[in-house]
């Protein structure tokens, strides 16, 4: 990299922090318009190129606001993620949650609480696999946005955003990098596999993204792979986008869903985690 295309970076990172600390301050006051408005969720079917998916769609009871896609964990669409989807929708976002594993079942799991990493990993592998196909979700992605762009409570002049908690990290960067007109802000959470050694790595589609992103980063994750954060950086700098890395070390992967298994969830880190979401959601779907 230049010198030139340093700075360049520099530049980019400091207005992206300086939005972000401005969003988050603003949400902290209490002076965020539409925070805690009531919402309307209702249960969807969405036509893909490879079937139909069933989806939650949340929305403020009236108005119309930006769009924003939850790509969810391993265990799909659930009463914990429907939650986190309401709580995203009471900030002023129209919001949708899809069921990743449509192509191989209707909602797997009703709680992820009981689940057993040791004995139980072959339930969920053909499930993310479904999704994580050569191609599957920059097919859903487009078919998803399309869906939220058609409803009367999506401003469709405004950006969609995306959020994903750990598979759905790596897919988040695929919407991104699909949709880069249409996606203003997309926000990995404990993502997994966002830098591999492969082609086909999610940090390689920095170049083709122009939404503003955040990657809240699992304290295990960085001890098991602690050149990823570096690799994240480099790419999203040489690829001049806004991009915050952020590794969260007093949690573990999973710590943003409220019934991971193992008493992964952690309250402090998560509510500092939609702080981070919302802020740059503020900053970013303009």
């Amino acid at each position: 990299m230049t010198e030139n295309e340093k700075n360049q970076s520099e530049i980019a990172r400091r207005e992206f922090v300086g939005l972000s600390v401005a969003a988050g301050l603003a949400a902290t006051a209490g002076s965020m318009e539409g925070a805690g408005l009531e919402v309307v969720e209702t249960n969807v079917d969405i036509k893909t190129p490879d079937g139909t998916c069933d989806a939650a769609f949340i929305h403020p009871k009236s108005g119309s606001y930006p769009g924003v896609l939850i790509w969810t964990d391993a265990f799909g669409l659930r009463p914990s993620m429907r939650d986190i989807g309401k709580r995203v929708a009471a900030e002023g976002y129209s919001v949708l949650v899809p069921n990743p594993f449509y192509r191989v079942a209707k909602n797997p799991f009703t709680d992820a609480s009981g689940f057993n990493f040791q004995t139980d990993m072959g339930k969920i592998q053909p499930l993310m696999a479904s999704v994580n196909a050569p191609g599957a979700a920059e097919k859903d992605a487009t078919a998803f946005v399309a869906f939220l762009d058609a409803q009367k409570e999506v401003n469709k002049s405004k950006k969609i955003g995306t959020q994903g908690y750990c598979m759905g990290g790596p897919l988040v960067v695929r919407t991104a990098a699909t949709l880069p007109n249409r996606i203003g802000a997309g926000g990995s959470f404990h993502g997994g596999n966002l830098v591999t050694d492969q082609p086909s790595s999610p940090h390689l589609l920095a170049p083709k993204i122009k939404a503003r992103m955040y990657f809240g980063v699992a304290a295990n994750d960085d001890m098991r792979q602690p050149d990823a954060k570096d690799k994240l950086k480099e790419a999203f700098a040489a690829a001049k986008v806004p991009a915050e890395i952020e590794v969260y070390t007093n949690s573990q992967h999973g710590w943003c869903v409220r019934d991971m298994p193992g008493g992964i969830f952690n309250q402090a880190d998560s509510d500092k985690a939609f702080g981070k979401l919302v802020a740059l959601y503020k900053a970013g779907l303009a």
